[in-house]
């Protein structure tokens, strides 16, 4: 058993601690501020704060491996613009040197999965930002289903000159993926209730990849930046009745009261980027005050690499800069974002019984200049 003692303890489930302590091996034992069982080591923090393991909730991390080129570009399968079966956990390269540098930022989990060149990408996985076999690393793996609307896919298949090529090409793939899905989960349902009569269709890997999404047991993150691009992100949810989550909203701004009304779930980012495509002429870190001022659950991303990992604290620190509320924004790249990816059982707050992925700042990670000292994972010093 660990014990960190003389601690500003944010928990981010709405308690906190000034001189406070938190007891952990693999998962978090006790946190308040006095503990008297026997500690194996005790580490002073000396008044620093302890926070949960920072959290991003949509990168792809190891999937472009930093500085090895195509050898390690792995994450957009261009062959086929629906590509629900592919699966994060089969491209992850644990070695990418991003993941020592998450750690060093107080990243501890990584939301990663495939690019948006496709309408349908493939399967994410909420990973731990420590281990050797990406096996020994998955929180969730699906976590979620990635889609993509918009310019991306619009550019990539047009350029193959195929479908898609226009928005109504991509969500037309779309949903014709949907209705297919609809029907095979209802024929195996009809199967496993009654074998005798109803015969068990044939297997489909992409299919079987979607079962998931259309029982409603991952998300859908929608890769969505312009205005009429969110609109049909939530479109078809409704239609579909599967859960989704906006990715990032760089809109946000223009159909805020939209996203207000419909509780939108937003996953905010990469903002501090050039505008390198028309559908990112309204990036703004003022979104992130706007939306969060509105109740709406946000999360903090990188999409690294487009954002290095290690810039998620930074992110975080420039929103506060904007507007954002300190505590709101400390949240989105923790609890929100856990909260987010379906995944806040296990990590995103101090809590007994959740794992033990621990950061220890100097300053809190929503202020300039703040550096991690200490990071734990699975309770376990990095």
């Amino acid at each position: 058993m660990k014990l960190i003692k003389n601690a500003h303890i944010i928990t981010c489930a709405g308690e906190t601690y000034e001189n406070g302590m938190i007891a952990f091996d693999d998962k978090i034992r006790y946190v308040g501020e006095s503990y008297s069982d026997h500690a194996d080591e005790v580490i002073d923090a000396g008044g620093m704060y302890v926070i949960p393991g920072l959290i991003d909730a949509h990168c792809h991390v190891g999937l472009f491996g930093d500085s090895v080129g195509f050898e390690g570009t792995d994450a957009n399968e261009d062959s086929d613009p629906i590509t629900p079966q592919l699966r994060a956990i089969d491209g992850i390269y644990p070695q990418d040197r991003a993941f020592p540098d998450a750690r060093a930022a107080g990243i501890t989990t990584v939301v990663t999965g495939p690019g948006s060149s496709n309408a349908v990408g493939g399967q994410f996985a909420a990973i731990k930002t420590a281990g050797v076999c990406v096996d020994d690393m998955v929180i969730k793996a699906p976590c979620a289903m990635k889609m993509a609307l918009g310019e991306n896919p619009k550019t990539v298949y047009t350029e193959k000159e195929q479908a898609p090529g226009t928005r109504m090409g991509t969500i037309a793939l779309i949903r014709e993926l949907l209705y297919k899905s609809k029907n095979y989960a209802e024929a195996l349902k009809r199967h496993e209730e009654n074998p005798d009569d109803n015969e068990k269709p044939e297997f489909d890997m992409k299919l079987e990849a979607m079962l998931p999404v259309i029982r409603r047991g991952i998300p859908v993150k929608v890769h969505a930046h312009r205005a009429d691009d969110i609109c049909s992100a939530i479109r078809l949810g409704k239609e579909f009745d599967i859960d989704i989550t906006i990715e990032h909203c760089s809109d946000g701004d223009i159909v805020a009261d939209i996203l207000e009304r419909e509780n939108a779930v937003v996953n905010l980012g990469p903002t501090l980027t050039d505008r390198s495509k028309p559908e990112l002429k309204n990036l703004s870190f003022a979104t992130y005050k706007n939306l969060s001022d509105r109740g709406l659950c946000v999360a903090i991303i990188t999409d690294h690499p487009e954002i290095t990992i290690d810039n998620l604290p930074l992110c975080a620190a420039l929103a506060v800069q904007n507007g954002m509320d300190k505590e709101k924004a400390l949240y989105a790249i923790t609890i929100n974002a856990a909260k987010n990816c379906r995944i806040a059982d296990r990590v995103g707050s101090l809590e007994p019984g959740k794992d033990a992925d621990i950061a220890v700042f100097d300053r809190l990670p929503t202020e300039f200049g703040a550096r991690c000292r200490m990071a734990f994972i699975d309770g376990k010093k990095q």
